[in-house]
């Protein structure tokens, strides 16, 4: 019996943390094989390539290279290209992960093909309709036939929306079973952090780890001055830490905000996975617009701000863990920087235990047979 095939569709960093886990269990699968389609959205070697090898995946049988340009812009080229493989390789299923234009343009590539859809960590919501990762996420769930959630709270929003339980598959969170696989690989010594303590004094349990990169972020002046200011600030108490992404780095080089931040805080190149996981493993504190940072933060149990209006994951901010910082002032974003520090939540274990990969893939393995 021929294996079915899956057509598995990424773009950006958090994507392909999340794809390792699935990946990895699909290339021991008898039943299933496995395509990866990579649409180019992160492209910089140093948020693409280099995760591919650290997380032992293999190269992509399909690079797009598809980035830049406005949401419709490049959510359309996505389109036609992802289209384009899905007749040629006529896939049983396509995959995709979260809440990116690549996830979006696949999802409407193979409904409209007839193609089921898998989505890994559906029904989360911020409930910002402003934000077009929430637009991406809500459509993406309304077409795809199965929808593995990561936590109770999102299958309850799924069902609340209509959604039939029979489609809705808790399975816990695949980021957790990549943070058990590679975590243990990372220790205080030598890498990233062992150079930042030699050239900058920066020490483990001893430093703040920043992330910026959302587009309601880097696109309102007034909340990336109010972010810069803040971190600028916090340095006073901490260290700070800050690998930049590309698109904030040319935002505040535009602005005339670049060389200020950096005579404040530790700009950094972006990262590959291995050394990001050393810096948050062992910071003192997170701060950080990104949905997987947050959680994690949690993983490695470090206290988190996030620096955004609303979280999916608000299990953690009930639990302690995370606190929302709105970046509408500087002061604010500040104090609670400061009152998160050193501050631990509960005790609590919210995303399964570690094997949600290999729930997927046995779910999969099973309806398409």
């Amino acid at each position: 019996m021929n294996p079915k095939k899956i057509v598995t569709v990424i773009g950006a960093r958090p994507q392909f943390i999340k794809a390792s886990a699935v990946s990895a269990v699909l290339a021991e699968s008898d039943q299933l094989c496995e395509i990866v389609v990579h649409t180019g959205q992160h492209f910089d070697a140093n948020m693409s390539d280099v995760f591919f090898a650290e997380l032992g995946m293999r190269p992509p049988a399909y690079q797009c290279a598809i980035h830049g340009g406005t949401h419709g812009d490049m959510t359309g080229r996505m389109l036609i290209d992802i289209e384009k493989i899905l007749l040629l390789e006529k896939p049983d299923a396509v995959l995709v992960y979260g809440d990116t234009n690549s996830t979006l343009a696949a999802s409407l590539a193979a409904v409209k093909l007839h193609i089921p859809i898998a989505h890994v960590e559906a029904g989360l919501r911020s409930f910002n309709m402003r934000s077009p990762e929430e637009i991406n996420r809500i459509l993406t769930d309304r077409v795809s036939r199965w929808l593995f959630t990561p936590n109770n709270e999102a299958g309850t929003h799924l069902l609340s929306e209509g959604a039939s339980s029979d489609r809705i598959h808790q399975v816990g969170d695949v980021m957790f079973d990549v943070a058990l696989r590679h975590g243990a690989r990372v220790t205080s010594d030598g890498g990233v952090l062992g150079r930042l303590r030699e050239e900058h004094g920066v020490r483990a349990g001893e430093y703040c780890l920043a992330t910026i990169h959302r587009a309601e972020n880097t696109d309102d002046p007034v909340r990336l001055t109010a972010i810069v200011e803040a971190l600028s600030h916090f340095s006073r108490d901490i260290k700070v830490v800050l690998p930049l992404h590309p698109r904030t780095r040319n935002t505040l080089a535009e602005q005339g905000k670049l060389q200020a931040l950096q005579n404040a805080v530790v700009v950094l190149a972006p990262l590959g996975y291995l050394a990001m996981v050393q810096l948050e493993k062992y910071a003192g504190i997170i701060a950080t617009d990104s949905g997987g940072v947050q959680k994690e933060a949690f993983f490695y149990r470090v206290p988190c701000v996030t620096l955004r209006d609303e979280t999916e994951w608000t299990e953690l901010v009930d639990a302690g863990w995370n606190r929302l910082a709105p970046p509408a002032d500087a002061t604010s974003v500040l104090q609670s920087l400061q009152a998160g520090l050193g501050r631990m939540g509960e005790d609590i274990a919210p995303y399964g235990s570690g094997d949600a990969a290999a729930r997927i893939v046995e779910r999969l393995s099973d309806e398409l047979a």
